[in-house]
């Protein structure tokens, strides 16, 4: 071994951190409130309406500031400290389920009033978000970013997926301030930890820039890498496919008129399934990397993705369908920390904000409009028929993996 990659190793063995240890107890615990939020809503949801295209439209709201506020909330993390902005998106995330749950108590509630809260919910979010993958390379080496976000997964998947999604079923199964009083809980108990994090996180300026030039610097940034710009258009042509399909997949498993015929706890179970691969994915994802390389890692997370949003085309036996789940869940991590991983090298730090918002605006501005698309075509022409077409489109991103060549990453990481 060479000195420098003796160097290297020693970089990557060394600790984390008490600041990484911090920020990753912050963030699990705000994904748990997530977790539980997300799973509670669309089953009060369902208290309202039956309709498709209603329930999907919740998704369409909460995903919604991807679309539209995402390019801001990347400006805003490289303009001010981006834990300030972390904490002030868990402080809003916070209020937000009280209120809801006041104007439930006052029976004022209907399936407006959740698309309200979901909407605020995901302005939140596109800021907490934003700012937490942008910090990143504030808090550790270079050379740790995979072990820092292999780790970071599996605190947020375990949360956020793993107990989150039971948690919300048994608390709305209690009651509607059980089901939003603990997220807002939760939330301030991030608040807290994250506070504990010290030091600032604002990139120093040069010069003084209007909002709209930086976003164009990010946008020119992202638009002149090539290996980036694929990888984005990827994950939002899944991202499209998958919010399509879970968007009203509720309607598929929950209740006796349901094809799989769950109760709220069971569907939480099910979507478990998914987080204990996720789970096992954000242990093992390093040495996936490692060993099959990143060009075949991650075709073999665009094979394990159609399946994952295609399998209840072809079957509902909730055993099979967890399966599938636990495998997709597993190999959608090994996707999220090759490519953000990637993204925090080859972008630099004063960029970086903007380049992850410019990246989430083509990988996740797809969401409301595939809760849409979803939403009508199970109206349509049915919630199987809507899974395989969704399932067949994700199968067709191979077409792009000749771009992404382990030369083509290589060089891409070693430019930056």
């Amino acid at each position: 071994m060479t000195a420098d990659a003796t160097q290297v190793a020693e970089r990557v063995r060394r600790p984390l951190g008490a600041s990484y240890w911090k920020l990753w107890t912050s963030s699990g615990v705000s994904n748990l409130a997530d977790g539980v939020f997300k799973i509670a809503l669309p089953l009060l949801a369902i208290q309202f309406t039956q309709s498709p295209t209603l329930i999907a439209g919740l998704s369409f709201a909460a995903t919604l500031p991807w679309l539209l506020f995402a390019l801001t909330a990347g400006a805003l993390a490289d303009r001010l400290d981006r834990r300030k902005l972390m904490l002030a998106a868990n402080l809003s995330r916070a209020v937000l389920p009280a209120l809801l749950v006041a104007v439930i108590l006052l029976d004022l509630g209907s399936i407006w009033a959740l698309y309200v809260v979901a909407l605020m919910v995901g302005v939140a979010e596109t800021l907490y978000d934003t700012s937490a993958q942008s910090i990143m390379p504030q808090v550790v080496n270079r050379d740790q970013l995979s072990r820092a976000n292999g780790r970071l997964y599996a605190v947020e998947l375990t949360t956020n997926q793993f107990i989150g999604p039971p948690l919300g079923g048994l608390l709305v199964a209690i009651g509607v301030v059980a089901g939003f009083g603990v997220p807002a809980a939760l939330w301030l108990v991030a608040v807290g930890a994250l506070i504990l994090v010290p030091g600032p996180f604002r990139i120093e300026r040069e010069q003084k820039t209007t909002l709209r030039f930086d976003i164009a610097e990010g946008l020119r940034f992202l638009w002149s890498q090539k290996i980036l710009r694929t990888l984005a258009v990827m994950t939002g042509v899944f991202n499209f496919a998958s919010s399509a399909a879970f968007a009203v997949f509720v309607l598929f498993a929950v209740g006796p008129a349901s094809a799989m015929k769950l109760s709220e706890v069971g569907f939480g179970v099910l979507l478990t399934t998914a987080a204990a691969g996720a789970l096992l994915g954000s242990f093992i994802s390093e040495w996936a990397e490692r060993t099959l390389g990143r060009s075949k890692s991650l075709a073999l997370t665009m094979v394990g993705g159609a399946l994952f949003v295609g399998a209840p085309a072809l079957t509902d036996n909730p055993y099979i369908l967890g399966t599938v789940f636990f495998v997709g869940g597993a190999l959608i991590v090994l996707w999220n920390v090759i490519t953000v991983s990637l993204r925090q090298r080859i972008a630099p730090n004063r960029l970086l904000g903007r380049v992850n918002s410019a990246y989430r605006l083509l990988a996740w501005g797809t969401m409301p409009l595939g809760a849409a698309a979803g939403g009508l075509l199970a109206q349509w022409l049915g919630l199987q028929i809507m899974f395989g077409i969704m399932g067949v489109l994700t199968l067709a991103l191979l077409g792009l993996m000749p771009i992404l060549t382990d030369k083509a990453i290589d060089a891409a990481d070693v430019e930056s």
